[in-house]
């Protein structure tokens, strides 16, 4: 038997009547929210391409990738898809990590979301660039933006714990 009264279709509410009005800083949290969880899916369809990318030219027993005299190259594209692919997801913890922590001061949180994306930029990049070019088995000069990459990274880790630390101390 149908019903008397005729179906309706429901549309997304972005408001209920009870909800406050978004915040400059809840806006400021949604838009790094989306940053990053953008940067990390991007980042990880890059690394893991390259991932492929690299079996292809070990499946094809490509000279330049596998002889003996390129073992550092083989080394730092390795570690260059290595760490892409584990900064993508760390990106992504990192956006949902944005939304436990609202108390999280801008400037810090700002601070830390900057040295991540630089650190998914700059530590997959120096160790390619560090393959691309080998001088007598060392890497070539690409490979300085890795201590960089580094340190930004411990940086972003760092501040990210210390607003978890300091939301756990703020709950009931």
């Amino acid at each position: 038997m149908k019903s008397a009264t005729p179906a309706t279709t429901a549309t997304p509410r972005t408001e209920t009547a009870g909800s406050p009005a978004p915040t400059p800083a809840g806006a400021a949290v949604g838009g790094l929210f989306a940053r990053h969880l953008s940067l990390g899916w991007w980042s990880l369809l890059v690394f893991l391409t390259a991932g492929l990318v690299l079996e292809a030219l070990h499946g094809f027993k490509v000279g330049a990738y596998l002889n003996v005299n390129n073992e550092t190259r083989r080394l730092m594209w390795t570690l260059a898809h290595a760490h892409g692919t584990l900064l993508g997801l760390l990106n992504l913890a990192f956006a949902a990590t944005l939304r436990w922590i609202p108390s999280w001061p801008n400037s810090s949180r700002r601070l830390a979301a900057v040295s991540l994306a630089a650190a998914t930029a700059l530590m997959p990049a120096g160790f390619f660039l560090g393959g691309l070019f080998i001088y007598g088995g060392d890497p070539g000069l690409g490979i300085v933006l890795v201590p960089l990459a580094g340190a930004l990274l411990f940086l972003a880790v760092l501040l990210t714990a210390l607003a978890l630390k300091h939301r756990a101390a703020e709950a009931p």
